[in-house]
């Protein structure tokens, strides 16, 4: 099966330097909150809600938090009313962003992601202008262990999963919106020695990338770094192939 993304890894070492700067649950917060509030608040009947929980559980948020943030999205509780809000832009070398933010001030928003962009080379786009070359998947990481890759392939493909890619120290498997629960519940019974899933959401995965390298790499990373520091922004997405010695400084 072919090669992953490039922005995959850059996603995975940033998720490590969020979490060990205590940026994490904030955005699990409001993704627990929002999709209680779109779907209910009953974890088996909404698939949304029971990935965000799934996700706080692994970066080890209290159970107390949790149940808060499902509530204040029910409206048992009192809290802050978010709207879900993509915008697109460019960074540095022509490379497209895609960027996910929750708020509750929408005009606050776009005025600081204007602001941060324009700061560092970058700008927002009209609506449509990068879409076309991103694709919404499910996106699932997983740690090698004491199978083989054919082991998990056996697994993977029975389950409808699109596209499996080879990592240093872990594997990433795409799949389709529709077959992504599916992927993820056979991992998840899985009886493959090793085998335990880091990560799995869905995720906007370029098409097309745009090779970046020397300071333009180093210019997107900032940008991107600078955008992600936004109280609003939930992820921000990007069709980068960045050289290797920028993503190494990073780590």
């Amino acid at each position: 099966m072919s090669g992953h993304s490039k922005w995959s890894t850059i996603k995975r070492k940033k998720g490590a330097l969020d979490a060990a700067r205590g940026k994490v649950f904030t955005k699990i917060i409001k993704e627990v909150t929002v999709a209680a509030r779109i779907g209910g608040g009953d974890i088996e009947s909404n698939p949304r809600l029971r990935l965000a929980v799934q996700n706080a559980k692994s970066n080890n948020m209290p159970a107390d938090n949790i149940t808060r943030a499902i509530k204040k999205g029910t409206g048992e509780l009192d809290g802050v009313s978010y709207e879900e809000i993509i915008y697109e832009g460019y960074a540095p070398g022509g490379v497209a962003l895609i960027i996910e933010s929750m708020t509750d001030n929408r005009n606050r928003t776009v005025a600081e992601l204007r602001h941060i962009l324009t700061r560092n080379g970058g700008n927002l786009a009209e609506s449509g202008a990068v879409m076309w070359n991103f694709e919404k998947k499910g996106v699932v990481t997983v740690s090698k262990g004491n199978y083989s890759e054919d082991d998990l392939m056996n697994i993977i493909l029975d389950a409808g999963a699109d596209d499996l890619s080879d990592e240093d120290d872990y594997y990433e498997i795409n799949c389709s919106i529709e077959n992504f629960d599916k992927v993820r519940k056979s991992l998840e019974s899985s009886s493959l020695k090793g085998l335990k899933i880091e990560n799995a959401s869905l995720q906007y995965v370029s098409k097309n990338e745009t090779k970046v390298e020397g300071k333009d790499a180093e210019a997107v990373m900032k940008l991107i770094s600078a955008v992600e520091d936004n109280d609003d922004v939930q992820n921000v997405y990007s069709n980068a192939d960045i050289d290797e010695k920028v993503m190494e400084a990073m780590s």
